[in-house]
């Protein structure tokens, strides 16, 4: 489908002036609730229960919370509606070795007075295992973004793979705090959506940047804006598209899926609009920042072109006999 005949050229690099000011104060932001406020580990990562009830009447959660109070396993159990008036999510932290056997049954003889229920999911992660896979995500992580770092690094000029990896960055940290945002426990969805997103990201930044070295080697412009503009323009159908189909897809799981997915959901949402925002607004404008030069980079590709040109010639002569 081709939304856009007819290619009209907008002027993006005026424009990301504006949006680097604003990626600035959000960045700094975000850094800020990391360093202060951080993470809510989720049972995942910090090790105990969850408990999923569901009632065949509207669940009292004040009663549900005051008889779990009573009782020493669940000291510090947190109870809140969970999608639907008739349904809770109980969690709790790790309990001792062996007591976690014993949580179903514990858990339905104390709720017996709040009326007829069942026990659709209870997990439970110890400590030791929260802590290994605190690590693994963490780890994941990194080891992505540094791949992420090697692959642009090789595939570009140093200057657009560093505003590359920058926007990367910059994609990943506000999508991190976000999280911290809307009170998500960090949990291994958290994890998955902000892996996704440093693939989703990097992948929308590549289509951009290649655009613009296909532009300034076809056009032969010394202006490194006007190629820029041409070429974030030309792929604006493209970039709507792809990033609305994978917006609206989200949202419905957001919108459909449940609590259950709100830390997978919830921060893909944001990461896609700030993965689009980026690689139009952001990335190309910090190469310019960081001294791009076309005018080198042409004669460089002449140089380039030239030198293939004259091992080409060598060989035919050398094939003719004539070496």
């Amino acid at each position: 489908m081709e939304i856009f005949k007819k290619v009209r050229i907008f002027d993006f690099v005026k424009y990301s002036k504006y949006g680097l000011i604003f990626s600035v104060i959000l960045t700094i932001g975000a850094f800020s609730l990391l360093f202060t406020k951080g993470f809510k580990l989720g049972i995942d990562f910090a090790g105990g229960s969850v408990v999923q009830i569901k009632y065949t009447q509207n669940a009292p959660i004040d009663q549900i919370r005051e008889l779990l109070e009573k009782d020493s396993h669940f000291k510090g159990v947190q109870v809140s509606e969970f999608g639907a008036d008739t349904e809770v999510l109980i969690r709790f932290p790790y309990v001792q070795a062996g007591d976690e056997k014993d949580l179903g049954p514990l858990i339905s003889n104390l709720l017996e007075p709040t009326g007829k229920f069942e026990i659709r999911k209870l997990d439970t992660v110890g400590p030791k295992v929260g802590n290994e896979l605190k690590q693994k995500g963490i780890l994941s992580l990194i080891l992505a973004t540094l791949a992420m770092m090697i692959y642009v690094s090789f595939r570009y000029e140093w200057r657009f793979a560093l505003a590359g990896i920058v926007a990367l960055v910059h994609d990943v940290i506000i999508t991190a705090a976000s999280v911290i945002v809307f009170d998500i426990d960090l949990n291994l969805e958290v994890i998955a959506a902000l892996l996704t997103l440093l693939g989703y990201s990097i992948n929308d930044t590549i289509i951009v940047f290649d655009r613009i070295r296909e532009k300034m080697l076809t056009h032969k412009t010394d202006n490194i804006q006007e190629v820029i503009n041409e070429a974030i323009s030309s792929t604006l159908s493209r970039t709507l598209l792809t990033s609305l189909t994978v917006f609206f897809v989200v949202l419905t799981l957001y919108l459909f899926g449940g609590e259950i997915i709100v830390g997978f959901s919830l921060p893909m949402l944001i990461g896609v609009v700030f993965g689009t925002y980026s690689s139009m607004f952001v990335a190309p404008k910090l190469a310019i920042m960081f001294g791009f030069n076309i005018e080198k980079y042409h004669a460089k590709e002449v140089k380039k072109a030239k030198k293939a040109q004259e091992k080409k010639q060598l060989r035919q002569m050398y094939e003719n006999g004539r070496i």
